[in-house]
């Protein structure tokens, strides 16, 4: 699998996982919801050991700028709210950021 299925699907992931507990917290929903909450947070966690790497930091950074765009179309599909113009500016920026630290040249060490 390349990166980026890895890095979507790992944001994915967390974003499910995390929107579980807000929903329990904030929304109300049943607290089963926890359940597939922490599985998604596991196979999320699963997910980025995946990523091929040379260090763990490297890779977390660069799914940040992808967890922010995954964030701004769950925002669109799930919670209905349409992203504005600072949001996908924010979001380019993001993802312009994770490309510089994947596809940015390394010294051979």
């Amino acid at each position: 699998m390349s990166v980026a299925p890895l890095y979507v699907a790992a944001a994915l992931a967390e974003i499910g996982g995390c929107f579980a507990v807000w929903a329990v917290m904030r929304l109300s929903a049943p607290h089963w919801w926890l359940v597939p909450g922490f599985a998604c947070l596991t196979a999320f966690a699963y997910l980025l050991t995946l990523v091929p790497s040379d260090a763990a930091g490297r890779a977390f950074a660069a799914y940040g700028g992808v967890y922010i765009a995954v964030s701004l179309g769950w925002l669109r599909l799930v919670e209905g709210t349409l992203p504005d113009r600072w949001d996908l500016i924010g979001a380019a920026l993001s993802l312009a950021g994770a490309a510089v630290i994947i596809f940015g040249p390394r010294a051979a060490a």
